[in-house]
């Protein structure tokens, strides 16, 4: 029989890079097992939030047409309303995306006149069109919705005074942006997250508070105390089987009125047929705290490895993690390309594609996505993507098993190897 290191010889990993990421990984130990722990705890809530709402086999049925009655639909409702600790959730295959999810809970809960804040500096690229900061057909600007941002301040603190000046009348919706998105700012904890909410409550009270929770649920023991939560099932919650959906989640006004956006006014949670989804919805969500840990662990491992060869990495490799996402600057195209081939070339799907930057939907510069994964386009999986423009930062995440999330972070490294852009320090 093989030992592991032919295999990895077979799968393209020289020695030298093996024996180097085995000096990474020995300086981790205490971090992984702090990860582990975490899952457990949250294994612990999943499973409690299950019992509680007697999730059965019929729930794993599901309806078609009108979906009128859906028992395993509701149900997973309230699974969801439970582990966020909300009042209700939206929880349906029909929501495309997370920026699907987020143009959502926005134009179901704001009105012509109101005012967008966002406290934590631009959004997201694909929410640039939602709002209408880039014009764009149906955003939010032209339903004279405006919107004013704050940015951070340097050293990636909030800007409490500028929050204060910015809070208006017209101040309708907050949006927390919890992951760094294309940027290098931190990605928040749930205490910094809890705590910029309650100053803003301080100020006005009755503005609702919205955070986008891509790439940050079960990182931690809890979930940010909003009145709307938003996500995607093809990240953290989906446990890479979900295929399609979204979550939204929060108190009961703010989801009816984004049901009221999502179906129709008046049918609102009622209809929308759950099509054969529901047993992965379920079996995914029961997974994620552990195919979280694996992603967080690979995202820990990649910082170590490319800091280690002296990479810039957002964040450190001895920083506490709040999101899955890892990015490793390149100032180069050719090392976020390269980087991207090298994930792409580690994938159980088409890992014989190459991946090209392209013009894709939502962004203004070209855009490079490696994601040989099961589900298309998932995020929880195995994959890394970046703009191609300064200053050339791919952004790495996901990794259903620790194992894999390993292999592919070396693949990486030996695609940059053999490009001349990195190579195994001495």
């Amino acid at each position: 029989m093989k030992d592991i290191n032919e295999l990895y010889g077979e799968l393209g990993i020289s020695r030298e890079l093996l024996e180097y990421s085995e000096k990474v990984l020995s300086g981790l130990e205490d971090r992984f097992s702090r990860i582990d722990e975490t899952a457990e705890y949250n294994q612990l809530r999943v499973m409690k939030a299950f019992r509680e709402n007697r999730v059965s086999e019929a729930c794993l049925l599901g309806t078609t047409g009108y979906g009128y009655n859906d028992l395993g639909r509701d149900t997973l409702e309230r699974v969801y309303a439970d582990l966020f600790g909300t009042e209700d959730a939206l929880v349906r295959p029909q929501i495309t995306c997370g920026t699907h999810a987020l143009a959502v809970a926005l134009m179901g809960n704001l009105r012509p006149g109101d005012e967008l804040l966002s406290p934590v500096g631009k959004p997201y690229d694909t929410l640039e069109e939602v709002i209408g900061i880039r014009e764009s057909r149906g955003s939010l600007k032209e339903y004279g919705i405006t919107y004013r941002q704050v940015d951070l301040k340097e050293d990636g603190s909030f800007d409490y005074e500028g929050i204060r000046e910015a809070l208006n009348d017209r101040t309708k919706l907050v949006t927390v942006q919890r992951s760094k998105g294309y940027q290098t700012r931190p990605s928040f904890s749930v205490t910094q997250i809890n705590e910029l909410i309650e100053i803003i409550r301080g100020i006005k009270p009755e503005a609702m508070i919205m955070v986008d929770n891509c790439y940050g649920e079960f990182t931690e023991r809890e979930e940010p105390k909003a009145d709307i939560l938003v996500g995607s099932l093809i990240k953290n919650p989906g446990g890479g089987l979900v295929p399609s959906g979204g979550y939204i989640a929060g108190k009961c006004e703010c989801v009816e009125n984004a049901a009221a956006r999502l179906t129709s006014p008046g049918l609102l949670k009622e209809v929308g047929a759950s099509l054969g989804q529901l047993s992965g919805m379920y079996q995914g969500l029961f997974l994620s705290p552990v195919v979280t840990a694996s992603a967080l662990k690979g995202a820990i491992f990649a910082a170590a490895l490319y800091e280690g060869a002296g990479f810039e990495v957002y964040p450190g490799a001895d920083t506490e993690r709040h999101d899955i996402i890892q990015a490793v600057t390149f100032h180069d195209p050719e090392g976020v390309i390269g980087f991207c081939e090298g994930i792409q070339e580690a994938s159980p799907v088409d890992s014989f594609v190459r991946p090209e930057p392209w013009d894709m939907p939502g962004y203004d510069s070209k855009v490079i996505m490696a994601a040989g994964t099961f589900v298309s386009g998932s995020s929880i999986e195995l994959s890394a993507d970046g703009p191609i423009k300064e200053p050339y930062t791919v952004y790495f995440q996901g990794g259903l098993t620790w194992p894999h999330a390993k292999y592919g972070i070396l693949r990486s490294f030996r695609r940059l190897m053999e490009k001349g852009i990195a190579k195994v320090p001495v």
